[in-house]
């Protein structure tokens, strides 16, 4: 099977953190057997601009390449241009989130750029052969012909030689953190959507309601090998985003068996589901640092081995391809059908 990719997020030399998640899908593929090769379009470095000559670019790509299908690994504009570009053969859209959602933290300007993009979204989301999901409550953000014909929900796996639980004092140490104190993972991107100004209030309230030692890392511009290890000397990851897909960061702190205290975001709530030390929190800081208490009179490492197997890069590339073996199916059946 031979897949043409086309993604605005892969990491560059310029932006080696960006897209790693997409990154890990498409090696996965591979793995499997998969001839997929990589149309990337660096949004990052050239802005909108980088989308004027995407249409020369993937004629050019599929000319070359000859893929039984084009798989555009997110939303937006992008998955427009593909879908408009790409008729001869199956079309696949991924949407991860804000490409459906939008981004209503943001200043006015990229909230309106923003809007265009759900909106291109929705348009892609109508004439694409097959949507994946990466978490099942962006279903509801699908045009509503679209939510129950060729959808489905398959999340970006993890890299479980990469992400296991390593010795927690031994990674204190690389990092030189304070033994003894409560240290509280946060991810922060730089994006409003992840809401740092509640993980602080909370961190806040711990420390001067609750007398608790703690301290907020965040995790931004780490190398990606060096990811398990922050994972591995925290005591815990907080997310307070306003909204999410299906975060990465949260299943990789789930595979190194690291207890997470999370607002009710994205599809969080059904990873969590289960997994004792483990806490969904309302969004206040008051909630969300009693959750975080839980975790430090606790201080014990979580059990997640059965929701971590199923999460593995592994078997996130087997249901994407028999998803796309399913297009295929339907695309010989409807051409023979078409040719009688």
């Amino acid at each position: 099977m031979r897949v043409l990719a086309v993604t605005n997020m892969y990491p560059a030399s310029a932006s080696p953190h960006a897209g790693r998640f997409v990154k890990e899908q498409i090696d996965g593929l591979r793995r499997a057997g998969v001839d997929v090769e990589v149309l990337f379009i660096d949004r990052l470095r050239d802005g909108m601009r980088a989308y004027a000559d995407l249409p020369t670019l993937l004629s050019k790509a599929v000319m070359k390449s000859v893929p039984d299908l084009v798989h555009s690994m997110y939303g937006g504009i992008m998955a427009r241009v593909v879908v408009h570009v790409v008729k001869d053969r199956p079309v696949v859209v991924s949407f991860h989130g804000s490409d459906l959602l939008g981004q209503s933290f943001e200043r006015p300007t990229r909230k309106l750029f923003a809007a265009c993009g759900v909106l291109a979204s929705k348009q892609a989301a109508k004439r694409c052969s097959g949507v994946v999901l990466v978490a099942e409550h962006l279903r509801k953000a699908l045009p509503a012909s679209r939510r129950h014909s060729s959808v489905q929900v398959i999340p970006c796996g993890i890299d479980l030689n990469l992400f296991k639980p390593l010795d927690q004092n031994e990674c204190c140490e690389k990092l030189g953190w304070k033994r003894g104190r409560f240290h509280i993972l946060f991810q922060n991107t730089g994006d409003p959507v992840k809401r740092p100004e509640l993980a602080y209030a909370a961190l806040d309230w711990l420390k001067h309601k609750m007398k608790i030692d703690a301290e907020i890392h965040e995790l931004r511009g780490v190398r990606y090998d060096q990811v398990p290890v922050w994972l591995s000397a925290s005591d815990v990851l907080l997310v307070t985003s306003f909204h999410e897909g299906s975060p990465t960061i949260v299943k990789e702190a789930l595979a190194c068996n690291l207890p997470i205290v999370s607002v009710a975001v994205g599809d969080v709530p059904q990873r969590l589901n289960g997994i004792e030390g483990c806490y969904i929190s309302e969004p206040i800081a008051a909630s969300l640092a009693e959750k975080l208490k839980r975790v430090h009179l606790s201080r014990e490492r979580i059990k997640a081995e059965e929701m971590v197997r199923l999460l593995s890069t592994e078997e996130c590339a087997s249901q994407l391809i028999r998803f796309y073996g399913e297009l295929l199916k339907a695309r010989t059946a409807s051409t023979l059908s078409a040719s009688v």
